[in-house]
């Protein structure tokens, strides 16, 4: 028997949320259910693991379980990047080992094909854009970043442009970057316009229940989740909820949920619009990872996302959204002195599932219990191919990605409490401050 020691808790402040086309979202489950496959996290893993399985069962119910809303929790909280490149913030050329990385590349790729055909087949209005990405830099160690990183790309054999500062104000508006390396193969998008749109296109055969958090886990000859309004027996159960899997018992102490924040302006107006000036939709990455993120969305409003936090129980804290807050504001107006006194719609806050050595977990847990966890930070692209190549291992299938996947060392196994939080939120805290400008 595995107890859930915490569940969901995402803040009401999302912008991409509120802003994204609405749904109906479906009911929670109640009473007794039987399925074969239980997907447990209706995010982009979980969402694509239970489509790809209703195609390999077309006459099997796959039971997918969601314990907030489609596109309310993390995967509705990201910046909207769907990155082809590889991304090892551990690395530091983004690069690292060059066959490692080539294997992400394909993954990437695979992803973003995937992502393509869904939306073109199924019309889903998130705002695809194939805008690439800037990474950005104005202190010397992220332009040290871009040059390494601008290394790396030729190992990797990929396209990209480094753009000089006095020439940044035509693609970004601002004056305040002193070089960009831009890549061209990034998708920038709406994340919970997508999510909402990939469930409401799942297959047929493909049920699924909103608000219906598991209390508990219990392993026998079928597998037993129960919640307060009855329970679900599976015959196999994917876990594609991230953190939220150590809080079942799976992968104790080896999963970190780090949060970050993001603020939303209004739209701008079409004299903002001409003071900012730059193309009208783009998206930043900081060469410091502790930096800012930015993106210019299709309806002309604003993001930057920056500040983090290491919440231990994986849920929203309000003291952390109200001090990330104020650091945005003056991450702002630094960038955009021309738009002063910009008021933000939205400011929310959501979390990253990492760990320490940057693996993530694919594979069997426990008898009859497999699971995709930890995306570290790309989300978009590594939650669907690994939910997709999860479905297509347990049918029977292997190629060199999944080869891949199941080769990796998985997470590390992190310090013991209170050291953990202590040590963590210290770092985070000290690698915002060392970013300096970039924050």
């Amino acid at each position: 028997m595995y107890r859930n020691t915490s569940t969901p808790a995402d803040d009401n402040g999302c912008g991409w949320f509120d802003l994204s086309p609405s749904r109906q979202p479906r009911p929670p489950h109640r009473g007794w259910s039987s399925a074969r496959w239980v997907v447990l996290g209706a995010g982009f893993t979980g969402l694509a693991a239970a489509r790809q399985l209703a195609l390999h069962y077309p006459n099997d119910e796959i039971v997918l379980i969601e314990a907030q809303q489609v596109g309310f929790g993390a995967s509705g909280r990201n910046s909207g990047f769907a990155i082809d490149l590889p991304h090892d913030i551990g690395a530091p050329d983004y690069i690292g080992d060059l066959p490692t990385a080539r294997m992400n590349l394909k993954l990437n790729l695979r992803a973003q094909g995937i992502l393509k055909k869904l939306i073109a087949e199924h019309n889903i209005d998130c705002q695809l854009r194939p805008d690439g990405k800037y990474q950005a830099a104005v202190e010397p160690k992220g332009l040290a970043v871009l040059e390494a990183y601008r290394s790396g790309l030729d190992k990797l054999d990929q396209p990209y442009q480094m753009i000089d500062g006095k020439d940044l104000p035509e693609h970004l508006g601002t004056h305040f970057y002193r070089k960009a390396l831009f890549t061209p193969g990034t998708l920038l998008l709406q994340p919970a316009a997508l999510a909402k749109g990939l469930a409401e296109s799942l297959p047929g055969n493909v049920t699924l229940y909103e608000g219906t958090v598991i209390k508990s886990l219990e392993q026998g000859d079928r597998i037993t989740l129960r919640h307060a309004e009855g329970e679900i027996i599976a015959d196999q159960l994917l876990l594609t909820n991230n953190a939220f899997a150590s809080y079942l018992g799976f992968l104790p102490g080896r999963l970190l949920p780090i949060f970050t924040y993001a603020s939303m302006t209004r739209s701008l107006t079409e004299e903002e619009q001409a003071r900012l000036g730059g193309k009208s939709t783009w998206g930043i990455i900081p060469a410091d990872p502790f930096g800012s993120t930015l993106r210019r969305t299709p309806d002309q409003r604003l993001l930057i996302r920056n500040s983090f936090s290491f919440n231990a129980d994986g849920r929203a804290n309000q003291s952390y959204l109200d001090r990330a807050g104020r650091q945005h504001r003056a991450s702002f107006e630094r960038r955009f002195p021309m738009l002063p006194n910009m008021p933000f719609e939205y400011t929310w806050g959501g979390s990253m599932c990492l760990s320490r050595n940057h693996s993530s977990h694919f594979g069997t847990l426990a008898p009859k219990i497999h699971a995709a966890l930890c995306c570290n930070g790309l989300g978009i692209t590594r939650g669907t191919i690994t939910g997709t190549l999860l479905a297509n291992w347990l049918a029977g299938e292997r190629d060199e990605l999944i080869e891949f996947l199941l080769s990796s060392p998985g997470p590390n196994r992190n310090p013991p409490e209170p050291l953990l939080s202590l040590g963590v939120n210290f770092n985070l805290h000290m690698g915002q401050r060392r970013a300096g400008l970039e924050s």
